[in-house]
């Protein structure tokens, strides 16, 4: 009875095999990528052998094995892309991808070999490697007024504006708004709205002629209550 029992746990161990864990690592393209595995070192005794594999992790070993370590260093590397950065001598034995592509993805098996049967530790990873992101914002556009063509000497644009006294409509002149399209433009409105603004100041006192007026009549008035009172 004893016999049978264990004869169907070394059945069921072997057909089955022992418990593997799962894990995703994402990652970008051209970046360096790192795969995490760790297994316990209480003292120098501990430090023990392990492999990654482009694969499941089988009942032994690594399927397509990538890299090899005895716990002290690196023995077998199939590519100087796949390199372990830690301190192996602390039971840190994870991968890192130099220069991640896409190609990468895949399952990769960590597996540390720990003394006795099926005592080995394993751990599937799940690698995803994707392009790098691209951003949609649109891009910044900036402007510039210019008023000469490519290549010449140019002079900068501006703007003439002058506020006139308050006079009728019909008299008022139209305040020039649009930039000049050369020294030349901008030489003659000048010189016209100086010229208007002369003409200006005998139109903004109009009540002076009255007041001359009214006095006029009024000395005339007064020569001829004169003239009748001498008469």
């Amino acid at each position: 009875m004893v016999s049978y029992v264990c004869l169907n746990w070394v059945l069921l161990v072997l057909f089955t095999g022992p418990a593997v864990s799962e894990l995703v690592v994402m990652g970008e393209v051209g970046q360096d990528v790192t795969v995490p595995c760790r297994y316990s070192v209480r003292d120098r005794n501990g430090i023990t052998s392990m492999c990654w594999g482009r694969d499941r992790c089988p009942n032994s070993k690594c399927s397509r094995p990538i890299i090899w370590t005895d716990g002290w260093r690196v023995t077998e590397q199939h590519s100087s892309r796949y390199q372990l950065k830690g301190d192996l001598q602390k039971g840190d034995v994870s991968l890192t991808i130099v220069n991640a592509r896409e190609a990468d993805s895949g399952i990769y098996c960590c597996r540390v070999e720990l003394p006795g049967w099926f005592n080995d530790q394993l751990i599937n990873h799940k690698v995803v490697i994707t392009k790098a992101r691209i951003s949609t914002a649109s891009p910044l556009t900036y402007t510039s007024e210019q008023t000469s063509a490519p290549g010449s000497t140019s002079e900068p644009s501006f703007t003439v504006t002058r506020t006139w006294p308050s006079v009728s409509s019909s008299e008022a002149p139209q305040t020039a708004s649009a930039p000049c399209s050369g020294p030349s433009d901008c030489l003659d409105v000048t010189a016209n709205l100086q010229n208007t603004s002369v003409s200006l100041p005998s139109q903004q006192h109009p009540e002076h002629g009255l007041y001359i007026w009214i006095g006029s009549c009024a000395a005339l008035l007064l020569i001829l209550i004169l003239a009748l009172f001498l008469t």
